[in-house]
């Protein structure tokens, strides 16, 4: 998971973008969807330990070129988003904002999103689809 993540990182450093940069990731607990931002992470050059943001709602971490923004949607409440500013968070062109449980809030996000589903097949085995 984290190579896959360290991957998009170095594609993403290079494309320039007019609003943020929004990845969805939908799977279960515990398909990887942490571990793969962990990895998208490293690859942007942020040291920090990334963990889940689930009672905090939002993460933000800072990079060479802008920020990474990691949103737990898990038990979000659409209220809760727009204290945190989120339209101003997506429209950012120097933000990448990777969003767990993203299919919770589907409706409100724009059509731009990279979609990105993860499956746990076993102990040591995942499964990442793309969903263009």
């Amino acid at each position: 998971m984290q190579k896959i993540g360290k991957d998009l990182a170095k594609k993403i450093i290079r494309k320039g973008n007019k609003k943020a940069l929004i990845v969805g990731l939908e799977g279960e607990l515990g398909s990887g969807k942490t571990t793969f931002i962990q990895g998208l992470a490293k690859g942007l050059g942020i040291e920090e330990l990334i963990t889940s943001p689930t009672f905090v709602i939002m993460k933000r971490y800072n990079f060479p070129k802008g920020e990474l923004y990691h949103i737990d949607c898990y038990r979000i409440d659409l209220k809760d988003l727009i204290e945190l500013d989120f339209k101003e968070i997506i429209n950012n062109p120097k933000n990448i904002v990777v969003i767990e449980w993203a299919e919770k809030i589907k409706d409100i996000l724009p059509n731009n999103v990279i979609w990105m589903k993860f499956e746990y097949l076993d102990k040591n085995m995942r499964k990442v689809i793309y969903v263009p």
